[in-house]
Order: structure tokens, then sequence, then C-alpha cells
């Protein structure tokens, strides 16, 4: 094989994929069950005589190896804090990554990482009050340090498809946030802790950073949706060493949205294009090969442990010293067998890098570059370009390919042809004035289209993980990357030039060419539509893979090979799949004939999916992050819910579109995640109550959707169901928005009734009461997230539900549900389902029967599945 490591890397992800997936069952191999076989068949490859015997055997031994792996490297119990969530407790440990500022809505912090015992670190955030002159506090690694603060455990948000946060944090061994008092103090403990050379990193590091503020921080403009002015030099901390503290959201926006995001993240490509101009600078000053890259290899690991050894750049870093190694032993260098050792290494040093997102990806993007690009560029253009090298040699012609030879003579006869004309008019010019130039537009434009092919083939090779991660395929990539990918790498170089110089004309220029790429991002943004795709099911999933594999196999295969020809269909049913994967024409999974109500978990929030009998989809509240405090320059958040939680979930139930969104009142945490629900789903309408949101309303205009104004209203037919708005009344006035301005609607179908009542508080369960509109509904969602304000006896007398849904934060600040409405649920006999407790819970009706599901420990599912589910007959007539 030319490539004979991708069988080894097969079997090895094999094994860690099903050590991975047995983890917890009877079927959990531990390392001595996964060793003895491995060693057993690596005796056998020894001694086995028949070769395909020793090629079995070592098949074996490679996947128990990789069962070796995962087993030796499983994560055992995580450490515990003995302290409540409201606890003060002092903590006291070693500074392990130095404090970073944090602008994060109307107010300052510093977050530091203190390990309190090998292996086990907690994040700690101290908050600066600029006004009490709070200032922030001077830190650096390898100090010891004692204070108090109050811990709580990482959580992730309870819904199907949401983010592994806790699990990101414990691959970085953070186990706890620890949360300081604003004016609290920090203690500064005798003595030194950590490494000496960690230290010395941690140095160089700071002193890189303070020198991007001081080349960049003056001439920093502000930009459109922020309140900093720290644009240019957030974004060169981020470009160059990876530090993203301060870079904000809407920054990063259109660069996302148009494809090219991975030039702004610390990469793989950032090595490549230092190692590449330090190996020009040592060869040009008369540096040998083997020395320039030795040199190259070391600068390398040196900027991946300054940047923080983020993965990427040290699988970069990697790479390029085994291809410094297979260089120095005279060997030939190929990008998948190289890409396969460097998986290979990486994997076995730590095989949960496999589920990683960027790990993927950035395999995933060079093996399309080897396995597609490089072989249907040697078939196209690409020997053409490299035969343009000496086109005034002919002596050259003999050594190429003939079709090859025959456009350098072309060109030749070319430049002869104005040669002869030139003469004519009494002017002698040297042939080499005419083909060279020619030469040259040639190679430019071979080289454009290199990178467009490049860009086109990882783009399509990248569709399903862009999918599955980010649930977004760019159209604007292809040229996007051509303007924005060469302007930031130009920067990279530049930036350390700068901060190594210290030279304002250089960090001018760099600076100069960023602004240029944020430009032509904004510019092809406008082109972009917001084309967001939903989660591909599985057989779709597993059959673009299947014929990006056979597709690229088939390239690969020697250029006689008769096989060749079956890459044309091979290529149609990729072109096709690919077209699935954007038009989704399947339909959502969704109960037809059943009234689903399911309440998202969103923290400190509401957001419910409610799926009528005949499939219409209404999102009622997007949830949103609480911002407290007058300051009108306020930093927004970083995490959006509707972008990062709401939108995730209904793209794993494989909803591209809603019909409705529904904004109960303008409450941040109802509507702040709504516009990116009206970006993302594009619903035909919008229903809002009393004070609506006029930010909302004019997004929805933007938009096209129509905004429908609601009010107590007689019941209509909607979907297979009857609908009901309760609230607020028709002569109801507020002279801003309030709880009580909340959206109330009653759905009946069958025998069942579902109340939802926004945050509607106990003075508008009176009036209703009063007005006789409260009676017998079978699942309640509790107003307020069970505030003490609603839900009160009288109340619940009325509505005399059975199931209640609660949405509220884990170990919320504000206490919700309070105690004594939980208290007055269990009185009333109501089975009560929580988010902060269980995450996300599900409410179905078929119009007879109810059936209730608890995301709990996993996803939700039928009758006796993962978490629990619970059902109850109620007599009554069959469904519309």
């Amino acid at each position: 094989m030319r490539d004979p490591l991708i069988l080894p890397l097969f079997a090895i992800v094999t094994g860690i994929l099903a050590g991975h997936r047995f983890t917890g069952t009877v079927l959990a191999f531990s390392k001595w069950e996964a060793g003895w076989p491995m060693f057993v068949f690596l005796a056998l490859t020894l001694l086995a005589r028949a070769s395909w015997l020793r090629g079995i055997a070592l098949g074996f031994c490679l996947l128990f190896l990789g069962l070796f792996t995962e087993a030796w490297h499983r994560p055992g119990p995580n450490p515990v804090i003995d302290a409540g969530p409201r606890e003060t407790v002092g903590l006291d440990g070693c500074v392990v990554e130095p404090p970073v500022p944090l602008a994060f809505a109307d107010q300052d912090r510093e977050r530091f990482t203190l390990e309190l015992a090998p292996g086990a670190r907690a994040a700690v955030t101290l908050p600066l009050d600029a006004e009490r002159g709070d200032q922030p506090v001077e830190l650096h690694y390898g100090q010891r340090v004692a204070l108090d603060a109050r811990v709580r455990s990482p959580r992730n948000y309870g819904n199907p498809g949401a983010f592994d946060y806790q699990g990101y944090l414990a691959r970085q061994h953070i186990y706890w946030n620890a949360s300081m008092r604003r004016g609290s103090a920090i203690e500064i403990l005798p003595g030194q802790c950590g490494s000496r050379i960690a230290q010395g990193l941690f140095a160089i590091r700071g002193a890189a950073l303070r020198r991007i503020d001081y080349l960049f921080g003056d001439a920093d403009e502000v930009q459109p949706g922020s309140s900093s002015n720290g644009y240019s030099a957030s974004m060169m901390r981020a470009i160059l060493l990876g530090d993203s503290t301060n870079l904000q959201k809407v920054w990063t926006e259109n660069f996302r949205r148009t494809g090219t995001i991975h030039a702004l993240v610390i990469s793989g490509t950032h090595v490549a294009v230092l190692a590449g101009v330090l190996l020009t600078l040592l060869r040009l000053v008369g540096v040998g090969e083997m020395t320039s890259l030795l040199t190259a290899a070391l600068a390398a690991w040196l900027y991946a442990l300054v940047s923080g050894f983020t993965p990427p750049v040290a699988r970069a870093a990697g790479g390029f010293s085994l291809y410094l190694i297979a260089r120095f032993f005279f060997r030939r260098g190929r990008v998948l067998n190289l890409l396969a050792a460097v998986a290979i290494v990486f994997l076995l040093w730590d095989p949960g890098e496999f589920a990683d997102a960027s790990f993927q990806l950035s395999f995933l993007s060079v093996a399309a570059i080897g396995a597609l690009a490089a072989p249907l560029l040697a078939a196209t253009w690409e020997p053409f370009a490299r035969g343009l090298r000496g086109i005034e040699n002919p002596a050259i012609d003999p050594h190429l390919e003939p079709k090859v030879a025959q456009f350098r003579v072309e060109l030749r006869l070319l430049g002869e042809t104005l040669q002869s004309g030139f003469r004519t008019l009494g002017a002698r010019v040297p042939l080499v004035w005419f083909v060279r130039p020619a030469a040259w537009s040639f190679r430019a434009l071979f080289f454009a289209l290199n990178i467009a092919a490049i860009s086109a083939v990882i783009q399509i090779g990248l569709a399903l993980p862009m999918a599955e991660y980010f649930h977004r395929i760019s159209f604007t990539g292809l040229s996007a990357n051509l303007i924005i990918g060469p302007l930031l790498e130009l920067v990279v170089p530049l930036g350390f030039i700068a901060i190594f110089t210290n030279w304002h004309w250089v960090a001018a220029l760099a600076g100069w060419l960023l602004k240029l790429a944020a430009r032509s991002a904004d510019w092809h943004a406008r082109l972009e539509p917001n084309w967001r795709v939903a989660d591909p099911p599985w057989w779709l999933a597993l059959g673009f893979a299947a014929a990006l594999l056979g597709f690229a196999a088939l390239v690969y295969l020697p250029a006689k090979s008769r096989a060749r020809w079956l890459g044309w269909p091979a290529g149609a049913g990729v072109a096709i799949l690919f077209g699935l994967l954007l038009w989704q024409p399947w339909n959502a999974r969704v109960y037809r004939g059943e009234l689903e109500l399911t309440s998202i978990d969103v923290g400190q929030g509401d957001s419910l999916l409610l799926v009528f009998p005949t499939g219409q989809r209404v999102v009622i509240d997007s949830g949103g992050v609480l911002q407290y405090g007058k300051n009108k320059n306020r930093r927004p958040a970083n995490l959006n819910i509707g972008e990062d939680v709401v939108s995730p979930y209904l793209w794993s139930r494989g909803i591209s579109r809603v019909d409705v969104l529904v904004a109960t009142h303008a409450h941040e945490d109802h509507i702040g995640g709504a516009a990116a629900l009206l970006e993302n789903f594009r619903p035909r309408e919008l229903w809002v109550g009393a004070n609506p949101s006029p930010a909302l309303v004019e997004r929805a205009g933007q938009l096209g959707v129509n905004v429908i104004e609601l009010r107590e209203a007689d019941p209509f037919e909607y979907a297979g169901a009857r609908v009901e708005v309760l609230s607020p009344p028709e002569d109801y006035t507020s002279s801003k928005a309030g709880n009580n301005d909340s959206l109330a609607f009653r759905i009946e179908y069958g025998a069942h009734s579902f109340l939802l009542t926004g945050d509607m508080e106990s003075a508008m369960e009176y009036r209703l009461l009063g007005a006789g509109k409260l009676r017998h509904a079978d699942v309640l969602k509790v107003g307020h997230h069970g505030s003490k304000t609603s839900t009160t006896e009288p109340f619940l007398d009325a509505v005399s539900p059975s199931i209640a849904l609660i949405s509220a934060g884990f170990e919320n600040s504000f206490g919700h549900p309070h105690p004594s409405v939980v208290e007055r649920l269990r009185n009333h006999h109501v089975m009560v389902l929580r988010t902060d407790e269980s995450g996300l819970a599900t409410v179905h009706s078929d119009g007879r029967r109810l059936r209730f599901e608890n995301h709990a420990a996993g996803e939700p599912s039928p009758l006796g599945a993962a978490g629990f589910s619970w059902a109850m007959a109620i007599s009554g007539p069959d469904p519309p």
C-alpha cells in the first residue's frame, strides 16, 4: 500500500470506539481484559509464518490496543468538594493559569485557574467594580494562594443535542466553578508551585499579550454592535496566541456565517505559515535544509507551548516533526500516511480526542485534501502549473508529460509571435520578456484554481460534521476563503514580526489587513443565506460518508485502473446526498396524531416546544441570559440561549422550520434568544402580547415574519387542537414590560387540556378566577418559574392539574421554584417535572392517554427507556 498506516489507524479507532461504546455496561473491557489479548495477538504476529495470518493477527492486536488505550485513559469518578451551592468555603492551591480580564454584561471580572490538588482544578471568578476602585489582581503562574468562594460543579443543559460543557472542562481537569464575592481578598501564601518551564512559558506569553495590547490597542475603533474599543487587540490576541477571553461574538459572527471562522482560530495553519516563513528566511541566509527544518520544528513546539498547547497546534507541530524525521531518512512525505501517523500518536496519548469536534474537523480537512483534492489536481492542471518552471528552457520539455511539453511549446510559440511583431516595429525584445510574464500569469491562475478546488473539496468533505456540529453549510465560503484566508495568513507573520520588533508600522499593516478581512466577511455575509440544517437522519449520514469514502478510494486508484470509471457514479451519489443534506426533504421527528408539550432546559428562563396533532410546530419563548444594571454600554453575553441551547435541541429533532414563535412577554429570560430563532427557523408568524419588544417586532418585520398581537379571545381551531387565549385581557394596559403582560393559553385535544401561563402572577390569576376563565387542565406550565408570586392556592383549586412543568435554572440565585409552591403542588397530588433537576421534560397526549418523559440520564424515549416515563389513562372521547 502507498499509505500503510491507514489500516492500523482504522483498527485502533475501532477499538477506541468499541471501548467507549461499552463503557458502563457488562461488555466494558478492563485494562487487563484488553491487554492480554493484545499481547497474544502480538506474539502471533511475530511468530506466524503465513502472511495472511500475520495480517489478521496484527489487525486484532491493534484493535485490542485501541481497547486497552481507552480503558487506560477511562476517567474515574470526579473529585468532590463537600459544600452546598450557597456555602462559602476556603480554598487554597496553585495558580496554573494567570488571571485574564473578562468584560461581561455591565461588570468586569477576572478569571484564573486554581489547582487544588493534582488533576483537580477550579475556575475562579472575581468580580471587579470600577466605581469602587477595584483593581485587577496581579497573580502569576506558580503562586500559592488562599481565598474564600462559593463553589459549584458545572452542569450541562439537560437537552438532547446539548454541548457537553462538563466534559469539555473535565478534559482540562476543571471540575468546579468558584465565585468570589466583590471586594474579596486573595492571600498570597509563601512558596512556589508548578513547573519552572511552565512558569517561563507563561512569562513569555504574558509579555507577548502585553505587547499586542500596546501595539494594537491605541488604533482600535468601536465595532458595530459592540461597546468595546478593544477590537484589534482582542482579535490579534485570539489569532496569534489563542486568547479568546475578550472576543465578542458579534465580531466573529460574519466569519462564522461565511465559513471562514477557522482562519480566526489558532490552528495548524498558523504553524504551517510560521514554519514556512522561518524556513524561507533561514534558507535565504544560507542555513542548510536539515538545520532549517530542525529549527522550524523547535519553533513550532515553542509556539504550541506558548499559545496554550491547544490540540490543533500540538497536532500540527507533531505532524511537522514527523515530516522532519521522514526527510532525515530520505523518505518521501505522503499526506495521508503522515496524517495517519499523527492521528495514531495523539489517539494513543489521549483517545478522548477522537470525540472532539476540532480533532475530527482538522483531520477530515487534511484527509479531504490528500485523498480528494490532490489526486484531482494531479489529474487536471497541477502538472501544467509545475511545467511552467523554466519555461524559456526547451531542454526541459523531453522530461515532462507530452501534454505538458506541448503546453510549454505553445507558450513559447506565442512569445515568438509577439517577439516577431515587435521586431517588425524595429524593437528588439528578448523572448524571455514574453514567456515569463505569461508563465507567471498562468501560475497565478492555476494557484487560484487550486485554492478554489481545495476549498470546494474541504466544504464537501466537512459537510457532514459541519451539519452535525454547527448546523451550517456556507455558500459563499468558496470565494470568502479565497480572499479572507490569504489575508489572515499574512496577518500571522506580520503580527509576530511586530511583537518581536515593536515596529508600529508593521502592526498598523497587520491591523489594516485584519480589518480588510473583516470587511470582506461582512460583504460576503450580506450575500450568504442564513441556511441552517437540522441533524441528518442516520441513513443519510451513513450513506454520505460511504459515498465520500468510495469516491476517494476510486480517485486514489492508479490512472490506468479499470475501476476508475466507477468514480462518475460515485461522484453523482455524493452530489445527490449532498443535496439531500442541504434541502432535507424528510419529516421532522415528531409524533403525528398527538399533542406534545416539551419544556426545554434553558437554565433560568422559559422555552417550550408545542407540537400539534397535524405536525405544526410552535415555540413559546426562547430563554435568555439575565443581565442587570443600567449600563447602556454593557457588553452582550457571548452565550445566546436561542442559538446555543434551543436551536440545537430543535435541530436534534430534525426540525429546520417552525410555524409560529410566541413571545409571551418582553423579559430577557423569555425573549433573549428570540432573534436567533427568527433567523434560524423563519416562522410564518410571531405571536406577541402586551408591551412587545420593539426590537423583536422590528427584526421580525425585516425577515418577513407576520407579527400578530393577541389578547383574550374566543377559542379557535388550530392544527387539530383547540386554542384559547386567556390573558392579557382586552382592556389590560401597562406602562412598561412586566410579568402580567404574559400571553396565557389553554389548549385542548380530546379529553385533555394544557394551560401555559408564562410569568403570569397572582394578580392576573385572581382576575381570571373572577372572570370565570379558569377551569381544570391536565397539564400546567407553572407560572414565573415556580415563584411564590404565582400559582396561588385558589388558582390550583380551579385548575387541579395532574402534571406540572417548572422551568428554572439549576441552583439559581432566585431560589426558584419556591418551596411553598412545590409544597402546594404536592398537596394537590400533582406530578412535578423540573428542568433544574431532570432537564428537558415532555408530555404527550393522544386525546385519551397522557404520557410524560424526562430527559434525565438519556434521550427522551417511549415508555421504559432512558430517564423515566409514566402514563395515565383518562377516559374520554376519541381525539378529533
